[in-house]
């Protein structure tokens, strides 16, 4: 997938994590999953950034690390959302498919440079998982 696309996929994951948590209940439930999901969401495109401006493939491969463990606990937030009845909202599916599939392509970019960075030097160690 192009960088471009993707900055601008988890920006807009971000910003539609924040529009759907704006609704949630006034209540120590609601501010806590709100707090929590928008933090692992905004993590996603900031660490992505970061991760672009890598000093290394090293650096890079660490970097999409965090990113694709925060994708992930936005996905486990979304599901406690939804498992609670917190919210009873159509964007919950749409959030949940979209946490889902940014897991995944993160996923296979870290394997992808994994296997990329050894078949380049076959003689230096693997990189930790």
């Amino acid at each position: 997938m192009d960088k471009n696309i993707l900055q601008q996929r988890t920006r807009r994951f971000n910003v539609d994590i924040i529009l759907f948590c704006s609704n949630f209940p006034k209540s120590a439930a609601g501010f806590e999953l709100a707090k929590q999901l928008i933090r692992s969401a905004g993590s996603v495109g900031a660490n992505y950034r970061a991760a672009l401006r890598a000093k290394s493939k090293a650096d890079f491969i660490y970097k999409i690390k965090v990113v694709l463990e925060e994708a992930d606990e936005s996905f486990y937030w979304l599901e406690v959302v939804n498992e609670s009845g917190l919210m009873k909202d159509s964007q919950l599916e749409k959030l949940l498919d979209e946490a889902n599939q940014l897991t995944a392509i993160f996923s296979a970019i870290d394997k992808t440079t994994k296997r990329n960075m050894v078949s380049e030097n076959p003689k230096s160690p693997n990189p930790k998982s």
